[in-house]
């Protein structure tokens, strides 16, 4: 939650630094188009007036904006109040439009005197002393309530307002993005964090029954499978939280863990391991394999008759192709499809990798094999 307030603070103060860069450049333009001007005609004198005056116009299209961002435009992006927002909108524009027609200078809108025939008019002598009577003023057109001036201004308000919703739904859009994109992340981790707690018990549970079964039958193996599994146990703390580990950390893993199984099994079960060097800087998730390598000597030994366990790897073009194959007991033949480590590998295999690996297992008569392909 932290984090989406952090993200959430940053994106307002983006949001403001953009509108604090456009109102200063609306700010400067007068400056430096008076300053142009005066430079390329030298009739024309630089006015702070002029200026102020264009500033005058500014400051209350800038009174208008402040109260749409702050106040009017939350209410439709944030809590999608449409009406209100409409409504207070179409009144603040009307206000604004009274405002532009009854503030602007007195101009007249009647037309000039005319005189007799167009002549200026005639002097006083002293043989007329009565005054001429001037002529009725007629006006030239009716006087309008709006004008051409006003109607652009109240368009350029209107657009100013279209700007500022753009630009705070294109931020809001943004922050949903972000915020979404957060949200998957922590579930993925969760996700993952919770597949690895279900894979550890598991993997620990099979392991303390063959210690077990060892502790009487040969104590000296028991004492060797007691170090090989404080090896195991170490990268299990110590890597096993991490999102990725090294390869070849992973392979001394599942190395430990078949050299730790085959201590309790005769000469009838074949176990062939062909594991190759991991190159530099390549990384898999951790106890990505020890799944598949698990159900086979579950599933795949028999002590009555032969059996084998064929582990290996190869690497190419950047892809790790992943095998195990076993020998299959006429009992097992729905039990490793079914169970919990195949389905988490698999849900782990679709958060990590998504539809960039392949997973193809052969389910045959006598045999069990599983073909993983990652990228590295």
């Amino acid at each position: 939650m932290l984090t989406l307030y952090k993200m959430m603070k940053n994106q307002q103060k983006y949001e403001n630094l953009t509108y604090l860069a456009l109102w200063s450049l609306l700010f400067i333009a007068p400056v430096l188009s008076l300053y142009i001007r005066s430079t390329t005609d030298t009739q024309l004198a630089f006015s702070w007036l002029e200026v102020l005056l264009v500033w005058r116009k500014l400051l209350f299209f800038l009174a208008a904006f402040l109260v749409h961002n702050f106040l009017l435009a939350p209410l439709l992006v944030y809590r999608g109040r449409r009406w209100t927002y409409f409504t207070l909108v179409a009144v603040m524009v009307a206000a604004f439009a009274v405002w532009q027609c009854t503030s602007r200078p007195d101009e007249r809108r009647f037309g000039p005197v005319p005189t007799e025939q167009g002549l200026p008019p005639r002097p006083l002598d002293d043989f007329d002393h009565e005054p001429r009577k001037p002529m009725p003023h007629f006006r030239k057109h009716a006087p309008v309530i709006m004008g051409q001036h006003d109607v652009v201004s109240v368009i350029m308000l209107i657009l100013m307002l279209g700007m500022n919703l753009g630009v705070k739904l294109y931020f809001k859009q943004r922050h949903d993005q972000q915020q979404l994109a957060e949200l998957e992340k922590q579930n993925l981790e969760r996700q993952l964090e919770y597949l690895r707690y279900q894979i550890n018990p598991h993997f620990f549970m099979n392991t303390l029954n063959n210690i077990h079964a060892l502790v009487d039958i040969d104590p000296e193996k028991a004492k060797h499978t007691i170090l090989e599994l404080s090896k195991m146990m170490r990268f299990v703390l110590y890597e096993g939280n991490k999102k990725m580990v090294p390869l070849s950390a992973e392979l001394g893993f599942l190395q430990n863990y078949i050299t730790l199984m085959s201590l309790r099994y005769t000469d009838n079960v074949q176990i062939t391991v062909n594991l190759p060097s991991a190159p530099a800087g390549s990384e898999v998730p951790p106890l990505l394999f020890v799944t598949f390598v698990e159900n086979a000597f579950k599933h795949g030994i028999s002590y009555q008759q032969q059996s084998f366990v064929e582990v290996g790897a190869t690497i190419e073009n950047g892809m790790l192709t992943f095998q195990c194959r076993n020998s299959k007991q006429p009992t097992a033949s729905s039990q490793q499809q079914g169970g919990v480590g195949l389905k988490n590998i698999r849900e782990r295999l679709e958060l990590i990798y998504g539809s960039r690996y392949t997973l193809n297992i052969n389910d045959n008569t006598n045999t069990y094999h599983i073909e993983l392909t990652i990228p590295l």
